[in-house]
């Protein structure tokens, strides 16, 4: 089956401005995904979708095809999935046969060759999309609250248990941005991602570092420099 990983990258970001090419241990935020991709065999071309003509021109070092993304598509409040689903009109547009869509988010430079080529492999006809999880640290029926509209705080999950000590609550994720896998025939028909058959790869948490801010790219730095990661 032929695979096209996709990178979508847009040139704002108010969390940590710059962060699709910020240096990463010498090396710009979007190469991590990019190089990940170029290591699986099964991926047969490589797009990074984005707004900025920096990142283009990084994109176009590693010697990868670039899709120019509307400005539309590339707002603080603009959708992901409907870049998804440009992304995977524009390839088919171009006649590129594909079976695999994977989305490779720039903001997961700690993740690993086996945890992308896990999630390819999960991909039956049975499921219609992987994604990546990791433990959560705390619980949405123990440590999670959210602030009712009277301003009194309450659970954020319940059930017909209480709960004396966290590890005694049911087990919960947190959904990672290491790898999304689906097909492009699904891409274009859903709306959400969960109105799918969803299965998840569970990687460890030194791995599953989101950078969204400024205390993300330091833990993730640090991991690096450190040799916690696969990718020091």
């Amino acid at each position: 089956m032929s695979t096209i990983a996709f990178i979508f990258a847009r040139g704002g970001s108010k969390g940590l401005p710059g962060k699709n090419i910020r240096l990463l241990n010498n090396k710009p935020l979007l190469g991590y995904s990019i190089e990940i991709a170029q290591e699986i065999d099964e991926i047969s071309h490589i797009f990074v979708s984005t707004d900025d003509e920096q990142i283009a021109e990084i994109a176009e070092q590693y010697d990868v095809d670039v899709i120019n993304r509307p400005s539309l598509l590339a707002q603080d409040d603009s959708p992901e999935l409907l870049s998804w689903k440009h992304a995977v009109a524009y390839v088919r547009e171009k006649e590129i046969q594909f079976d695999k869509f994977l989305s490779l988010p720039t903001t997961a430079p700690l993740r690993n060759v086996i945890d992308v080529q896990s999630c390819l492999d999960l991909l039956d006809n049975d499921t219609d999309v992987v994604l990546t999880i990791t433990e959560s640290h705390r619980s949405p029926f123990f440590n999670m609250v959210k602030i009712e509209q009277d301003g009194y705080v309450k659970l954020l999950s319940v059930d017909e248990k209480t709960y004396a000590r966290r590890q005694d609550t049911p087990k919960s994720y947190d959904v990672t941005t290491a790898a999304y896998v689906s097909s492009p025939d699904f891409i274009l028909k859903a709306d959400n991602l969960f109105e799918g058959r969803v299965k998840a790869i569970c990687i460890p948490r030194e791995r599953a570092v989101d950078i969204d801010n400024e205390i993300d790219f330091i833990i993730a730095d640090t991991f690096i420099k450190r040799g916690i990661s696969s990718n020091a």
